[in-house]
């Protein structure tokens, strides 16, 4: 793709990512995402013809092999090598709820889909699924089945495992900024995670 016209397909999913955090899928319009990308309905439908839904799908899945890479990046640097794994634990769970922040408009547009889950084709539900959350899970499972196979923890089921640590270290501080849009005051944030992986070692640290 020549590289003006991957600027222009570029502008328009980050104006298409924008309208759809703020309107939800079922109000938005193409020109509003024509008028938050600076550019014509035309230009929209020459790079996505299908119109809103295929530039929904696009947004969704391009956004979440954003947040995945981060999350793939937080396993390479935190878990790696553990020397501690108490600590190790904690400063992984820290990683991984970074991107909430970082890419909040992707967020956005997460909160808008599980809100109009009724009205968003099942397809596009799991090519996001697909992309993002499943995907993730999967790469904290490979990296919990070997912390279980170096002696540190134990997995019968590491995707059950890694299931449990995402619920204990995530699931509250999601439900109370939900999911990214209210901040929460570091300490807060610090205290819920550090009593979440001890809760996990409880059930899954190697005696």
């Amino acid at each position: 793709m020549r590289q003006g016209l991957a600027e222009k397909r570029q502008a328009i999913v980050r104006g298409a990512r924008s309208v759809f955090g703020r309107d939800g899928y079922t109000r938005a319009g193409i020109d509003s995402i024509a008028k938050e990308a600076g550019v014509s309905s035309r230009t929209i439908y020459n790079h996505f013809p299908q119109g809103k839904a295929q530039l929904f799908r696009v947004v969704v899945v391009e956004g979440a092999e954003e947040v995945v890479q981060a999350h793939v990046d937080a396993i390479d640097r935190r878990l790696y090598k553990v020397t501690d794994l108490e600590a190790d634990l904690v400063d992984f769970a820290h990683a991984w709820q970074a991107p909430m922040r970082r890419y909040r408009d992707h967020f956005a547009v997460v909160r808008q889909l599980r809100a109009e889950v009724g009205h968003i084709p099942q397809e596009f539900l799991d090519a996001w699924r697909a992309a993002g959350p499943d995907r993730a899970l999967r790469e904290v499972a490979v990296r919990f089945r070997e912390l279980s196979e170096e002696g540190l923890l134990d997995t019968p089921d590491p995707e059950r495992a890694a299931s449990h640590f995402m619920l204990l270290t995530g699931a509250e501080i999601s439900d109370r900024t939900y999911q990214g849009a209210v901040p929460l005051a570091a300490g807060e944030r610090d205290a819920l995670i550090v009593s979440g992986v001890r809760a996990f070692l409880r059930g899954y640290e190697k005696r």
